[in-house]
């Protein structure tokens, strides 16, 4: 009984909060706006929870920001990445990350199957309630406009900002709220800057001065102000937007399932219809956006070794390592990450040792020699590169996963997978193929029967998925920080409060700018 009067109280407060999102938004909505979208996104692919399950890996797409998600010391933290892989947990599955590049617009990817979830502080708007289906509530936001805090005259409502430049980006959900003060006769003007500049991006050129005002929730804004100077809160364009996550409008399983989780950690209390969050919300809402000890932790950039970059506190150790033996630098850091998430001094219960767990009987090193960086990473990288050899006559991505299996289970192991394979007449090139061998020879059946044993098949399974989950980040990761490098544009210098301070060490790793 008290779990329903929850449910319908949650639900009642959801209501009231969208008819007054959209009451709210009435002078800001432009319906022609809407019309002309009408036909921008294909129909979205049939793939709801129970498919999403047999693939074992839950697809979030959100964006490289100190909130959402992102590299600390190279292991991957953020607001949105850490409450949605509670949910991913909750469900037995593995979070992938996809990030947008360029111009991607995420309804996009989730249409088209590249991600089943949409979470980036994702607001209900108009237009995109059109093409997706939202969850429940999270979060309650305003949207306030963001002013240099030196200005000439002084900005204190709607009106007085006639004669400003807002810049914000066009699929985000301020452009909607400016086309709104526009329609209202408000002579505001709009400037539209590339997708891949995130809220903080554009707090960050009001501050030094590139822009005239930007806009941004009222919650990043408070939690970006406690390490970006030179701005102020301006006039509350919007009160109380829903934040939800973006889903399908073919998939009622996967919302009904995300639905139960939001709901058992946010709700709406009665009467005043104030925010109520679980133990969680409020130990990641402290982490992100209230605590200033822990939002200027997040957001250092001090190394924590000599060698610390763009993805790791290694990258400068393992780059011209691997550029001199020919692998690609990321990949290696990929596979330290998940073998000993960058501590030099990790030992395995199998006796692997430091950063790329290497096993002293199988290295002519000592183990002693083993706990040195320099030659555990030239080691470790020796291994990958000798498993990439035996496998060059493949594509790219059955040899990298076949490499990341023979280094994780052995190359007897993998034999054994293989041999498998060709019994049942599949294709021993294949990696879903060896990968179903390495799930077999966890059965009696078939282990009894393989020339090495009983294999522990699902955890290389795990293991090759996470690794080239993270490879495929890490890249998305380097060519957005190369991109803005290269990039004449005036934006150059504002991909993202943290991300453009550690791209110059990243592509000049000559120079240390940390």
């Amino acid at each position: 009984m008290i779990r329903n009067r929850y449910i319908i109280a949650a639900l009642s407060a959801a209501v009231v909060l969208v008819a007054g999102f959209f009451a709210i938004r009435g002078a800001f909505y432009t319906p022609g706006y809407i019309a002309d979208q009408a036909d921008r996104y294909e129909a979205p692919v049939d793939f709801d929870l129970d498919a999403i399950k047999n693939r074992g890996t839950i697809r979030l797409a959100t964006r490289y920001s100190s909130v959402s998600y992102f590299l600390h010391h190279g292991l991957e933290r953020g607001f949105e990445f850490e409450f949605f892989s509670e949910f991913a947990s909750e469900h037995g599955l593995r979070v992938e990350v996809v990030i947008p590049s360029g111009d991607d617009d995420p309804i996009d990817l989730l249409n088209r199957g590249e991600a089943d979830v949409i979470a980036q502080n994702y607001v209900i708007t108009p237009d995109r309630v059109r093409y997706i289906e939202f969850t429940e509530p999270y979060n309650v936001v305003d949207q306030v406009v963001v002013l240099p805090a030196l200005m000439e005259r002084e900005i204190t409502s709607l009106d007085s900002l006639a004669g400003i430049t807002v810049t914000v980006r066009r699929e985000s959900s301020y452009y909607e709220t400016l086309l709104g003060l526009q329609q209202r006769g408000i002579d505001v003007a709009i400037e539209t800057v590339p997708e891949t500049l995130d809220t903080e991006a554009l707090i960050l050129a009001v501050a030094e001065g590139q822009i005239q005002a930007t806009i941004a929730d009222d919650n990043l804004l408070r939690a970006s102000m406690v390490y970006i100077q030179g701005v102020q809160e301006g006039p509350r364009l919007a009160a109380r937007d829903l934040v939800s996550w973006g889903i399908r409008s073919n998939a009622p399983a996967l919302k009904q399932a995300a639905d139960a989780f939001i709901t058992s950690h946010f709700r709406f209390s009665e009467p005043d219809q104030q925010p109520r969050r679980s133990t969680l919300l409020n130990i990641l809402r402290e982490r992100y956006f209230e605590n200033e000890r822990m939002i200027h932790r997040f957001r250092a950039q001090s190394p924590v070794t000599p060698y610390s970059g763009l993805l790791s506190p290694y990258d400068g150790l393992v780059r011209p390592i691997a550029e001199e033996m020919g692998v690609d630098w990321k990949l290696v850091v990929a596979i330290m990450a998940q073998e000993s998430q960058f501590d030099p001094n990790a030992v395995s219960w199998a006796g692997a040792v430091g950063l790329m767990q290497v096993i002293p009987r199988f290295s002519p090193l000592t183990e002693e020699e083993l706990f040195d960086e320099e030659a555990n990473v030239r080691e470790g990288i020796r291994i990958i590169k000798q498993h990439l050899d035996h496998y060059s006559y493949l594509d790219s991505i059955n040899q990298i996963s076949l490499a990341l299996a023979t280094y994780n289970a052995g190359m007897g192991h993998v034999a054994d997978a293989r041999r498998i394979a060709i019994d049942r007449n599949r294709d021993p090139n294949q990696w879903e193929n060896v990968e179903d061998g390495l799930l077999k020879l966890m059965n009696r059946q078939f282990y009894m029967h393989a020339r090495h044993g009983f294999a522990r098949g699902i955890e290389t399974s795990n293991y090759v998925r996470d690794i080239m989950s993270r490879y495929r980040m890490y890249d998305t990761i380097v060519n957005l920080a190369s991109e803005q490098q290269e990039s004449p544009s005036r934006w150059t210098l504002s991909l993202s409060s943290f991300l453009s301070q550690r791209a110059e060490s990243l592509l000049n790793p000559e120079t240390d700018t940390e």
